[in-house]
């Protein structure tokens, strides 16, 4: 990907391919002759040092002279076409890897053995190629050399003349290597103790010794081909990662956890890009067999309970946490161990995408409370989802809040005939069906402005679409501002609810899912009563309806509009401090999708009537959350941000109930789902119980409310 970078006049850009790395474009012109050149360069010396090899490293005049230059001349050619069938010249050496060793291994044995196929068939035809003038007339050279020698005058002559007949019979040797048998053969015609029979073993010698050297220099050419262009290319990258870094000695200290295949693939990317501004300092692993060791140079440091102190020791900067099968609560666990240390948290993607090569390994990300605190995925029964919600028309009301919106993403993905985004707040509502139709373009869908608590309203939009399905997600949540305004709880969970309950009914729709809290258990707010209030109103409707009501409740979602994460994200943003109500206040968390995923599934389960309970897992400390949070985003917890503790709220708990387990709990066919077991109240003292609530509800009296919802739902234990 090519960045563009400014140059000393403002507004001029000058490509790069890295940071600062700034190819000039003439050589970038001829950048594959020149790798072509380099390539030539490397033959010429393996197959020099091949040949130093195989004369114990010496210079001889009998294979520097013709041997040599004839292997080159044949080598030469034969190398440029094997090594661009296997792509050598097109590489970008700076990224050299193993893959890249392997081909130039490849490449270099396959031009090996077309040589020494060569050589053997010249061994065996040579004797056709080259005439027998030729080495009659080489012979005659050779003996007139001698001849000569001998009657030099001076020494320095007789020495020239010596030189000129080894250079010759290397050149002779090599020519002949194709006449040994033939040579063979006159031996056995010659007197066993003559002179010529000896002369011609003698010669026969040389010429197998001759061709045992050309077979060794061939082998060993292979080798030293390998050793050249793999040194060349490591050393063109060397020099990238090492001295022409800009970043160089600037990089943030970095610690990886998990000395395993993603850690090890993690710290060869870092190496290779040194632009990341990142030193790997070491490894922290808990495996006992890896202690002490080292992968590309750096160290294994110790086990993870020792982080701390390593990350203090080595001044680390930033951990990534690259064990990509690691549980959440194993995160967590690093994350806790690492509280009062001013680090930043990074991971890396999961094997499963690395695999699918939908992320690279060094496409980290910072780890965020959803790691720590999110689950593993839903399974859902997507036939039966797919059956419930392709083809009809789906209305989602709150379209534009957090778990409403969600739900309009999950519901497209099976291709509803048409979807119906029901919000009163415009902002969100116009946001939400922006990125839907960006995102589902084939989906069929309408954004109405829709105040729930409005009959008339809502009446309209039911008669003009008939939606056959309701997820009923709207709702005021919020439970202190709930105590500050009891009126409005009222009028939206339960006038709202009665409104879109009713409007199904009338209307024939075939589902109505209405999702609840785990605050409607054995409530202590305003909120908690009224989604109560709405739970038994749609429970007690399903008895007459031909509409299937079913309600789901869970806890808290990580990163819903007004939630506690939102929040403390702020405060920290700020600076500090970080505000808990009650050091042993608890909360059960899930992530949106998780939720949205639940909801869906459940329905899918209800024949009507069920109040359905999610599993939300373990219950967090809000005050643990709390110091979490800060941990991740790099600060130290009361040193750089203080947590104060504020008291309990108008309406708040300190623990949330809400299990799927217990002697008032059905399991379903799903383990995170449950259904609870209720005693439904007569339909007359039901509506007319609410009726006085609602009526009340004007008032905005808070002490007249809660004493008229007491009279309905005697466990609410609100404060007068």
């Amino acid at each position: 990907m090519m960045l563009m970078q400014s140059d000393s006049k403002p507004g001029n850009k000058v490509p790069a391919t890295e940071q600062g790395n700034v190819h000039p474009k003439g050589i970038l012109r001829y950048r594959k002759t020149l790798i072509i050149l380099a390539h030539l360069g490397c033959f010429f010396g393996a197959l020099l040092l091949a040949f130093l090899f195989a004369f114990d490293m010496q210079i001889l005049r009998k294979w520097a002279i013709y041997q040599f230059p004839i292997i080159l001349a044949i080598a030469i050619p034969v190398k440029l076409i094997i090594f661009a069938r296997f792509k050598q010249y097109h590489g970008w050496w700076r990224y050299v890897g193993l893959g890249d060793l392997l081909n130039i291994a490849k490449a270099s044995l396959v031009s090996t053995i077309i040589l020494v196929a060569i050589w053997y068939f010249y061994g065996i035809y040579g004797k056709y190629i080259v005439p027998e003038s030729t080495v009659g007339q080489l012979n005659t050279t050779m003996k007139q050399l001698e001849i000569d020698a001998k009657k030099a005058l001076s020494r320095d002559e007789e020495v020239r003349l010596g030189r000129k007949h080894e250079n010759l019979k290397g050149l002779r040797n090599i020519i002949e290597v194709s006449r040994i048998k033939e040579l063979s053969k006159k031996i056995d015609q010659q007197p066993i103790n003559s002179r010529e029979r000896k002369e011609q073993e003698v010669r026969v010698a040389e010429l197998r010794q001759a061709q045992r050297h050309i077979e060794g220099v061939l082998m060993l050419d292979l080798s030293t081909t390998v050793v050249f262009l793999s040194a060349l290319r490591m050393l063109i990258r060397l020099y990238h990662e090492e001295f022409f870094s800009e970043s160089h000695g600037t990089a943030r200290r970095f610690l990886i956890v998990g000395a395993g295949n993603a850690g090890e693939a993690l710290l060869r990317e870092m190496l290779r890009r040194r632009d990341a501004n990142y030193e790997v300092v070491g490894f922290v692993d808990d495996d006992p067999a890896k202690q002490g060791m080292s992968i590309h140079g750096i160290t294994v440091l110790g086990p993870v309970e020792q982080l701390p102190k390593i990350c203090e020791k080595s001044s680390i900067d930033e951990i990534a946490i690259a064990i990509p099968s690691a549980t959440r609560k194993q995160l967590r666990h690093v994350v806790q161990i690492c509280q009062g240390t001013a680090l930043r948290f990074s991971t890396v993607p999961s094997l499963t995408d690395i695999a699918s090569g939908k992320f690279s390994v060094s496409q980290m990300r910072h780890v965020d409370i959803d790691d720590l605190l999110g689950r593993d995925v839903v399974q859902l029964d997507m036939q039966q989802l797919e059956k419930f919600l392709k083809d009809k028309v789906i209305l989602v009301t709150g379209a534009g809040g957090s778990i409403g919106s969600e739900m309009c993403r999950q519901v497209c993905a099976f291709g509803p005939k048409l979807l119906l985004l029901v919000e009163q707040a415009e902002n969100p509502l116009f946001f939400i069906e922006g990125e839907l139709r960006k995102s589902f373009p084939d989906v069929q869908m309408k954004a109405v402005i829709c105040d729930i608590a409005e009959t008339a309203r809502v009446n309209q939009v039911y008669e003009k679409h008939h939606p056959q399905v309701v997820i009923h997600a709207a709702a005021h949540k919020h439970v202190p501002l709930m105590e500050g305004n009891p009126g409005e709880a009222i009028k939206n969970n339960v006038v709202g609810t009665r409104n879109m309950a009713d409007a199904a009914d009338i209307f024939g729709a075939d589902d109505f899912v209405m999702i609840s809290t785990d605050k409607a258990v054995n409530p202590t707010s305003i909120m908690g009563s009224s989604k109560r209030i709405a739970e038994m109103y749609i429970q007690d409707l399903n008895n007459t309806s031909k509409t299937h009501f079913m309600t789901v409740r869970f806890g808290n979602v990580l990163g819903s509009n007004g939630s506690v994460i939102p929040i403390f994200n702020k405060q920290i943003v700020d600076g500090g401090p970080v505000t808990v109500t009650h050091p042993e206040m608890t909360r059960y968390f899930m992530t949106i999708p998780e939720a949205s995923q639940l909801v869906l599934q459940a329905a899918i389960m209800g024949s009507g009537g069920e109040i359905f309970l999610l599993d939300m897992g373990e219950p967090v400390k809000i005050v643990d959350l709390a110091r979490e949070l800060i941990t991740l985003s790099g600060f130290r917890p009361g040193e750089d941000i203080e947590i104060e503790f504020t008291g309990l709220r108008p309406g708040e708990k300190l623990f949330e109930e809400l299990s799927i387990e217990g002697e008032d709990m059905i399991p379903t066919k799903h383990p995170k789902i449950a259904i609870w077991k209720t005693i439904s109240k007569d339909r007359q003292t039901l509506r007319s119980g609410i009726g006085k609530v609602i009526e009340v509800a004007h008032t905005q009296d808070r002490s007249r409310i809660v004493a008229t919802i007491k009279e309905l739902i005697p466990e609410f234990i609100g404060q007068d």
